[in-house]
Order: C-alpha cells, then sequence, then structure tokens
C-alpha cells in the first residue's frame, strides 16, 4: 500500500508565524489534513487532549518552556510521530535527551528538500505505528478469546462434570455444527450457567 492513499492530521506548534508560513507549503491538503497550530506547549495540550494527530511539528523553543518535554510525553503516550526542530547549536543536546524516546529532532534552518524529506520518514514512521497498533489490538483480542473460551471450559468442568478435554471438544463441536465461532459458544456457555 503506498504512502500517497493516506491522509495524515497535523500539530504544529510553533511560536513563530514565519515558521508556520514556511512549514504549510510542504503539507498539501490531500495529505496532511486537518492541520492545525499551537502557539505555546499549554495550548498544544489542550489540543491534543481533544484529539489524536499523526504527527506534531515542534518548533523549538517556546514561550512557555522548550517543547522537548512535552515532545517526549506525546512520544511516550500516544502512537503519534513527533518531529522536533532546534537550533544548530542545540541540536546535539536535544537529540541526546529525545532520541530514546523516538522523538526525529532536525537543525534549523533546514533546506527544503530536507524538510520533503523528514517529512517522508515520519509518515513512514506513522504507517510503521499504526501496523503496530493493528497487530497489538489482534492480540489483544486473540488473548480475551481465550480467556473466555477457558472460562468456558471451566464452567462446563464444574457444571457438567466434564474433563477438560471433553469440554474442549464440546465447544468445538458446537461451534463446527452450528457455523459459529467458539468465542460465540463459551459466551453462550457462561450466560447460561451464571
Amino acid at each position: 500500500m503506498s504512502l500517497k492513499e493516506h491522509v495524515y492530521s497535523v500539530l504544529i506548534v510553533s511560536a513563530s508565524e514565519s515558521f508556520n508560513s514556511n512549514v504549510l507549503p510542504f503539507l498539501p491538503e490531500a495529505t496532511f489534513t486537518p492541520v492545525n497550530f499551537a502557539h505555546s506547549v499549554s495550548e498544544a495540550q489542550r489540543i491534543a487532549a481533544e484529539r489524536f494527530y499523526d504527527l506534531l511539528i515542534i518548533n523549538t523553543p517556546l514561550p512557555d518552556d522548550f517543547g522537548s518535554k512535552f515532545a517526549i510525553d506525546v512520544s511516550n503516550k500516544s502512537p503519534s510521530v513527533v518531529l522536533l526542530f532546534v537550533r544548530s547549536d542545540n541540536y546535539h543536546d536535544v537529540y541526546d535527551k529525545v532520541s530514546d524516546f523516538g522523538v526525529f529532532t532536525v537543525r534549523k534552518p533546514l533546506p527544503s528538500q530536507n524538510v520533503t524529506q523528514a517529512l517522508d520518514f515520519i509518515k513512514a514512521t506513522r504507517e510503521r505505528l499504526r501496523r503496530m497498533e493493528k497487530k497489538t489490538v489482534s492480540l489483544e483480542e486473540k488473548m480475551t478469546e481465550i480467556k473466555i473460551i477457558n472460562h468456558a471450559k471451566w464452567t462446563l468442568i464444574e457444571s457438567r462434570n466434564m474433563s477438560e478435554e471433553d469440554a474442549h471438544r464440546y465447544i468445538e463441536k458446537q461451534a463446527m455444527d452450528r457455523c459459529v465461532s467458539k468465542r460465540q459458544i463459551a459466551e453462550e456457555i457462561l450466560r447460561t450457567y451464571k
């Protein structure tokens, strides 16, 4: 699947109107929608609490905080990808603080072809995170299903004096005979005996 088929929501956190107007042309509406702005960390925190953003672009420093702690917090608590712009003289110090948390750091001013490249990197990273999120949800659903089926087996063992093997076979056979999932049979058993 091509990245061109995806749309990314963006929050730009920057107190500099010139930075905002220079970055905006790199965010075509066909790929980046919506693009919202915050002018401080506190404003960004309020906005980000109301809605999830795929990408956060933070232009440091900000009026109420430098911005690196906010970048780390977002990266730790959400699947958003964070791109932190820092002055060249601060780059190494900031990079050392944020890189372990998955925050991308770039020096500013950044040549225009490098802005495009940085955006490509963070889009690719966001897609990787999307796939991991789907796998996580799938694993959580599978674990829940296993718990429900095991609970139903133990209910059959206690209520109908079946062995664990017999309870397992009973659930499988019922599911096959009725063309439904084992989870559905397990849920019916739990409703019946509880």
